[in-house]
């Protein structure tokens, strides 16, 4: 390792040690080797601390926390360790792809502005099946908060920012920590306020470059959380958002951990939040609605059908050699500081 790498690797982590190890063995795997691996432990963890001390690699930094702080203060705490002009985020639970730094890095060095967000297109593996995501990439002129916050399909969006994916630099991760204390769209909130900076845009490489393991089954922290919680952090957020996104999130991923409640304040509150911010569309009182009648277990079920559907169709345009995609198989996507919001 080089006195000064070039990329610095942050993982938050606690009690995991088995997939901590696969996720840090996935990035000293990479193509790019001029890296370090910051993996912050939150909390006293011992099997976690061991089993990382037996990877060997000199490239491993390991940080312990004398206590947890959750998984944003994790990750500003290994940012502030970094010792590289670059940083790329990954999540304990995810792995990369072998080529991943070295796609990024060559889309940041051709990027148009000072502070590139370089991301990815991932593999989303549940235990029903396996899915390229996002479905498309952002449309020339499109807002970013609408790009990945506005559905076209009743059962999933199209497009999407996942914590693994990103590559940043080290100084905007600096001057943009992750919020603290946030437990569901932490990702989603750091973009959103990197993205209000005029030098940052964002990038995305058309191919998948991270496997997010994803079991839908299992209980999540953010299924117990209240909804109203979320819903501060949205009125919090709402200069950094359009109408029409305000009221996707609203009436989409707020709905999702309000629907359990079978709270008819609930579902007043938050239409009437999207109505009164926002700007609906058909799709999103479709979404609404699906969300508060269907069960979370058929709507999955529900959604895989149709992604593999469109998966087969579109994998048959590629065999007869038919352009199956509105976004181009080379190149990735630039977004101008103008389509930010």
């Amino acid at each position: 390792m080089s006195a000064t790498p070039n990329v610095s690797v942050v993982i938050p982590t606690r009690g995991r040690p088995e997939l901590v190890t696969r996720a840090v063995r996935s990035v000293l795997a990479q193509t790019v080797d001029d890296l370090e691996v910051i993996v912050v432990i939150d909390g006293p963890d011992d099997l976690t601390r061991s089993a990382l001390t037996a990877v060997g690699d000199p490239r491993l930094r390991v940080i312990a926390l004398p206590e947890s702080g959750g998984a944003p203060n994790a990750r500003n705490v290994g940012v502030r360790e970094a010792r590289a002009p670059w940083t790329a985020l990954l999540d304990d639970d995810d792995e990369w792809l072998p080529d991943k730094l070295a796609v990024q890095l060559k889309l940041a060095k051709g990027a148009r502005v000072p502070m590139p967000i370089v991301a990815s297109r991932l593999v989303n593996r549940t235990p029903r099946a396996d899915f390229v995501i996002p479905r498309r990439l952002p449309a020339p002129g499109e807002p970013l908060s609408e790009y990945l916050t506005v559905r076209r399909g009743l059962f999933h969006g199209d497009g999407f920012i996942q914590t693994s994916t990103i590559l940043a630099p080290t100084e905007l991760l600096r001057r943009v920590p992750f919020t603290v204390g946030l437990r569901r769209l932490q990702e989603l909130d750091w973009t959103l306020r990197a993205l209000h900076h005029e030098d940052v845009g964002l990038v995305i490489a058309p191919e998948p470059l991270v496997v997010w393991y994803q079991d839908e089954d299992r209980p999540r922290i953010s299924d117990g959380l209240a909804w109203e919680h979320q819903l501060e952090w949205l009125r919090r957020s709402r200069p950094l958002l359009t109408p029409r996104a305000y009221a996707a999130l609203t009436m989409s991923v707020l709905a999702s951990m309000a629907a359990p409640t079978r709270s008819l304040t609930a579902f007043r509150t938050l239409l009437r939040e999207a109505r009164r911010h926002g700007r609906p569309g058909p799709i999103d009182y479709l979404t609404f609605l699906q969300i508060w009648l269907i069960p979370p277990q058929l709507r999955r079920t529900l959604r895989d059908r149709v992604l593999r559907r469109r998966r087969g169709a579109a994998e048959s345009a590629v065999r007869r050699g038919v352009e199956a995609s509105a976004v181009p198989a080379t190149g990735a996507a630039t977004a101008d500081h103008d389509a930010r919001r």
